[in-house]
């Protein structure tokens, strides 16, 4: 069964250096390190209609379509399937469960901070790990925006 999650922090900057702590390379790395060191992304041009290959070091993971993209506002992905040493493998049955779930990155003017919020979609076996983890990865977002 798939849950949805949604977590929020506020955060005193601007949008455009929230949303640059979020993506660039090495701050991205710096905090998806929480969920997996080593962790890391790859992408094309990150517009819409892209994919993503979300990544361990051993280049297994999975693989996702950026399917809205409005800098410094939104990004929606919605995983496909997994990467295994790089290369994205078919739908199988066990993918199927997943496939098509959505990770929703949002950043919400406010008066006196930015409200960054993450709605994702989580599989059962999954649900206590990024209950735990996403709100340190949030704070870390935010300490590495300061």
């Amino acid at each position: 069964m798939i849950h949805r999650l949604k977590f929020s922090i506020d955060i005193q900057a601007e949008k455009s250096t929230i949303w640059k702590t979020l993506w660039d390379d090495n701050s991205y790395r710096d905090w998806a390190s929480v969920f997996f060191e080593g962790s890391y992304a790859v992408s094309d041009d990150w517009k819409e209609g892209s994919t993503v290959h979300f990544l361990a070091p051993d280049q297994s993971g999975i693989y996702s379509i950026i399917e809205k993209h409005t800098p410094n506002h939104i990004i929606h992905f919605k995983h496909i399937g997994n990467v295994v040493e790089g290369k994205e493998q078919p739908i199988d049955e066990e993918t199927k469960k997943w496939s098509g779930a959505t990770e929703i990155y949002t950043l919400i003017d406010g008066k006196d901070a930015n409200t960054l919020t993450v709605e994702i979609d989580v599989m059962d076996e999954h649900l206590e790990f990024m209950t735990d983890k996403l709100p340190l990865a949030l704070e870390k977002i935010k300490n590495n925006c300061s």
